[in-house]
């Protein structure tokens, strides 16, 4: 079985990125993918060859719940 960690470069990881249909044409972009371990990693678009980011499924389904509940909503613009 794999061990993802975070700082492992996206091109390393084989998975199927997706971006959100927000995103806009500038290339601004955060992409995630699911891991074959059930991980979900995310990375830079601007660097899809980048370091990742490797979430557990609990914390993704944290911080997807807090924002959907407007914890986060002074970040926005």
């Amino acid at each position: 079985m794999h061990e993802f960690r975070n700082g492992t470069p996206a091109g390393r990881l084989s998975a199927d990125w997706r971006k959100s249909a927000r995103s806009n044409p500038n290339g601004n972009c955060v992409e995630v993918a699911t891991l074959p371990t059930g991980e979900v990693a995310m990375r830079n678009s601007r660097f899809p060859d980048g370091p990742a980011l490797v979430y557990t499924r609990a914390e993704i389904t944290a911080f997807v719940l807090g924002a959907k509940d407007g914890e986060f909503d002074d970040l926005l613009v």
